[in-house]
């Protein structure tokens, strides 16, 4: 089923909406929340919250990407469920191993994902992305957006291990500078 006929499912006010959405996406959607929250029922808890969110937002949004809208519907959650059962631990997951390493170009992360709300660090983010390698920019995406691991990002990028992490330094080193360069006091 296409992602048009799963939203017009939800704007119908389908059941059939959630089990196509689980059909289609919820291995995609899984990992986004197991690479944030290290633990499969969490995951599994997060999953299910993001149909719920979908279902409940659907008939106010009509996204053209499914599979983008759910993953910032499942990446928020997740986030969000993270922070709530780790607010005074410091448990490693890769969305703290991640976040640890853009602490140089974020250094307060909520200050930042604040203007991300806003969109314009997302718009400054997606305009520097758009100037790098097609490489640098899955890699970048898959560390920092889906939380994947330096050695899953080397599997589907088919790099070493080191050459994703030195890869990665470089790209976190030159957006510093983009940011910097429009303004943002790094």
């Amino acid at each position: 089923m296409t992602d048009k006929e799963i939203v017009d499912l939800y704007w119908q006010r389908s059941q059939q909406a959630i089990s196509e959405t689980q059909t289609k996406y919820e291995s995609y959607l899984s990992k986004i929340a197991y690479n944030v929250l290290s633990d499969y029922d969490d995951s599994a808890e997060a999953v299910n919250d993001t149909y719920l969110a979908a279902w409940n937002s659907m008939p106010d949004n009509r996204p053209d990407s499914l599979s983008a809208y759910l993953g910032k519907i499942a990446r928020r959650i997740a986030i969000d469920a993270f922070r709530k059962t780790n607010a005074q631990k410091r448990v490693k997951s890769e969305y703290s191993l991640s976040y640890d390493e853009m602490d140089d170009i974020c250094p307060d992360s909520k200050s930042v994902e604040d203007e991300v709300i806003t969109g314009e660090l997302d718009r400054l983010i997606d305009e520097f992305l758009r100037g790098e390698r097609y490489e640098a920019r899955v890699a970048f995406l898959g560390r920092y957006y889906r939380f994947d691991s330096i050695e899953t990002i080397a599997d589907y990028t088919g790099m070493s291990v080191g050459s994703v992490k030195t890869m990665l330094s470089r790209v976190r080193a030159k957006l510093k500078n983009y940011l910097e360069s429009a303004g943002y006091s790094l």
